[in-house]
């Protein structure tokens, strides 16, 4: 692992830096800092904007390919890129799950057709995607959904629900798991991975309201929504082996970015301790100082995996990466209200407007629950890093 960056690499990352520093400004500077976990909400128009600023200059899908519409960005650079969004404070991404996700599906098992179509909208940021996996009962266990999509005709017809799909309220179209043979053994065998589109009269999207107040994912129902046949990724009964390649894109250099956003936060608290003489106490301090060093094992450990990744599979040692950072940033929420003491019970403004670390630490209670809880992350380490034993299923002889 190379830590270090080149004479061309610090050149890219000079540009990235100038370019944000120059637009994030006149009509586009109250974005800088907002639109992150827990104020997901906050300004889409003009964040819808901001995308389209991002698409027009070529800062969008930078790790793409260049046949792509990418800028074919090294990973090295890529890591650059999302740290610098990250360091300016620019605005939380409404494009993220199209560009980090899907885009790079399509690329991997996409069709011809299915390219022309729609990367080139994500990279221009004119559509914005959802991820459809997640059901009331299939959670962090995928293989058990149950929305169930029958071809008729020319169309997938789609009938079920989904939730906590995350952006369901302003997305243009999600990408959704469904079972297409009920009679499948194992039960992954069963599903295919279909292309919808969001505005149809099919599919009624309910925003949940979260304890920040805001509400960044929903639940959707799927009552006779359509798609044309050929949305399909990959081929009928298959779309697992899709579904894990988009998982695996999930881990890629933005974790490098999300890392940055930590660090934000973390110096925030510790100037907050400094000021109101918490830094002086040996056991905060420690704290403190326990908060910084897991941080840079994170930091260490993202880039020696990505170092060594396949973009197809994740290493034995990515997976403890999940657990890690989510444990340590719901620690970092408790750390700060620590740190803000009585203060932290006050909010900023009535009715319920909250501080950004107020938000954070709220949102962070979430992050060891979502993209897999810390015990499902548990069970993946033992099983297919260690080679341990499966964990018993109900049911099972």
């Amino acid at each position: 692992m190379n830590i270090r960056f080149s004479e061309e690499d610090e050149a890219f990352r000079r540009e990235i830096a100038g370019w944000l520093d120059d637009e994030l400004v006149g009509e586009f500077a109250e974005l800088r800092g907002r639109g992150g976990p827990g104020d997901d909400n906050a300004l889409l128009d003009e964040r819808r904007a901001w995308e389209r600023k991002l698409g027009e200059a070529g800062w969008t899908c930078v790790g793409w390919p260049q046949e792509h519409g990418g800028r074919g960005a090294s990973l090295t650079q890529q890591v650059i890129f999302y740290e610098e969004y990250a360091r300016a404070a620019a605005p939380g991404r409404l494009g993220h799950i199209g560009e980090g996700l899907i885009g790079p599906t399509l690329i991997a098992f996409g069709s011809s057709a299915q390219k022309q179509r729609f990367l080139p909208a994500i990279r221009r940021g004119e559509e914005l995607w959802c991820q459809g996996y997640s059901e009331p009962n299939a959670g962090s266990d995928l293989a058990n959904v149950q929305t169930k999509a029958e071809r008729v005709g020319n169309e997938w017809v789609i009938n079920g629900q989904k939730v906590w799909t995350s952006g369901a309220a302003w997305s243009d179209w999600c990408f959704i798991l469904c079972r297409t043979d009920p009679n499948a053994q194992p039960k992954h065998r069963g599903i295919s991975y279909l292309l919808v589109p969001m505005r149809q009269p099919g599919i009624e999207v309910r925003p949940i309201v979260q304890l920040t107040g805001d509400s960044e994912f929903s639940e959707v129902f799927y009552n006779g929504a359509r798609t044309a046949a050929e949305n399909i990724v990959g081929e009928v009964n298959q779309g697992w082996t899709v579904a894990m390649g988009t998982l695996a894109f999930e881990r890629g250099a933005s974790t490098l970015g999300q890392q940055m956003l930590f660090q934000n936060e973390l110096e925030q608290i510790i100037d907050i301790a400094r000021a109101n003489g918490r830094a002086s106490d040996p056991v905060m301090r420690q704290r403190l100082a326990d908060a910084w060093i897991g941080l840079r094992i994170q930091r260490y450990h993202a880039l020696r995996t990505l170092s060594q990744a396949d973009r197809a599979e994740l290493s034995r040692e990515a997976m403890i990466s999940k657990i890690f950072w989510a444990t340590w940033h719901r620690g970092l929420g408790k750390l700060a209200m620590d740190v803000l003491g009585a203060q932290s019970e006050l909010l900023e403004a009535e009715p319920y407007q909250l501080t950004p670390l107020q938000r954070m630490y709220l949102f962070t209670r979430s992050d060891t629950i979502y993209a897999g809880s810390n015990e499902i992350q548990r069970n993946i380490i033992s099983e297919r890093a260690l080679g341990l034993p499966r964990e018993p299923r109900p049911g099972a002889s």
